[in-house]
C-alpha cells in the first residue's frame, strides 16, 4: 500500500477524511481499513502522531468528547485541501484502482472456494457409491447395523458440506456486493457535486449488484446474453433521452 500513500499522501488523505466529518483517531483507522477492505490497516502509532502534527500546524483542532479526542478540520486545513484538489483527485483514482484490484482477488478466491467444495462433494459421492458396490450380500447381512450407522454419518457429512458451501457462497456474494458498492462510491463524483448525481450513482450500483446476483443464481446463456445486451442498449438510450429532457 506504500505506492498509494507515498510521501505526503497519507497526510493529504487525513485532511480529506476530516473534511467529510469530525472523527476521532480510531474512527480514522477503521475507515481506512474499510475503504481498503482490511488489506491496509494503519497502526495507532502511524495515525495519532500525524493528527498531532496536523494540529500543531493549525490544520486541525480537537475537542474531547466522551474521553476521546475528536478532530475537526480548520479553515486553514480546508484551504490547503482546496489548494491540492488535483493531487487529491489523482490519489482517489489510485485508491479506486487499488480497491478494484482487491475486489478481483476476492472474486477469484470465491471461485477457488466454490471449486474446492464442489470437488469434495463429488469425491464424497464417489466414495459412497464405491463403498456400496464393494459390499456383498453376506457382508450386508453381517454388518447391516454398522453399515447403516456409517451411511447415516456420511449423509450427515454430506449435508454439512452442502450447507457449508451454501453459506460460504452467500457470504462471498454479500462481500462482493459490498465491494462493488464501495468501489462505485470511491469512483463517484466528489462531495461538491449535486446530491442527485450521488443518488443516481447509488441506484446504478444497486441495480448492477442485483442483476449480477440474479445472473449468478440462475445462470445465463449466450442467447439470453444477446437479449440482455439489446435491452440494456434500449434502456441506456431511454435514460439519455430522459436526462437530456
Amino acid at each position: 500500500m506504500s505506492p498509494v500513500f507515498g510521501h505526503g499522501r497519507l497526510r493529504l488523505y487525513l485532511l480529506k477524511l476530516l473534511e467529510e466529518s469530525p472523527k476521532h483517531g480510531y474512527e480514522v483507522i477503521r475507515l481506512l481499513q474499510d475503504r481498503f477492505l482490511g488489506v491496509y490497516s494503519p497502526s495507532p502509532g502511524t495515525i495519532y502522531p500525524r493528527l498531532a502534527r496536523l494540529e500543531e500546524e493549525g490544520l486541525v483542532t480537537h475537542e474531547v468528547v466522551d474521553g476521546k479526542k475528536v478532530f475537526t478540520l480548520t479553515d486553514k486545513g480546508r484551504a490547503e485541501l482546496n489548494s491540492r484538489l488535483d493531487e487529491l483527485a489523482e490519489l482517489e483514482q489510485e485508491i479506486t484502482a487499488s480497491v478494484q484490484d482487491i475486489a478481483r482477488e476476492v472474486k477469484e478466491d470465491v471461485r477457488q472456494t466454490v471449486r474446492s467444495l464442489r470437488h469434495e462433494l463429488t469425491q464424497m459421492a464417489k466414495d459412497i457409491n464405491q463403498t456400496g458396490r464393494r459390499e456383498t450380500r453376506d457382508t450386508w447381512r453381517e454388518q447391516k447395523d454398522e453399515w447403516k450407522r456409517q451411511r447415516q454419518q456420511q449423509k450427515e457429512e454430506w449435508k454439512r458440506h452442502t450447507q457449508q458451501w451454501r453459506t460460504e457462497a452467500e457470504r462471498w456474494q454479500r462481500e462482493w456486493d459490498r465491494i462493488w458498492a464501495e468501489t462505485w462510491s470511491l469512483a463517484g463524483p466528489p462531495p461538491s457535486h449535486d446530491r442527485a448525481d450521488a443518488e443516481f450513482g447509488q441506484m446504478l450500483a444497486e441495480f448492477v449488484a442485483q442483476v449480477q446476483r440474479e445472473a449468478h443464481q440462475e445462470g445465463i446463456s449466450e442467447h439470453a446474453l444477446d437479449e440482455c445486451r439489446t435491452i440494456l442498449d434500449e434502456a441506456a438510450a431511454r435514460i439519455r433521452d430522459t436526462l437530456r429532457s
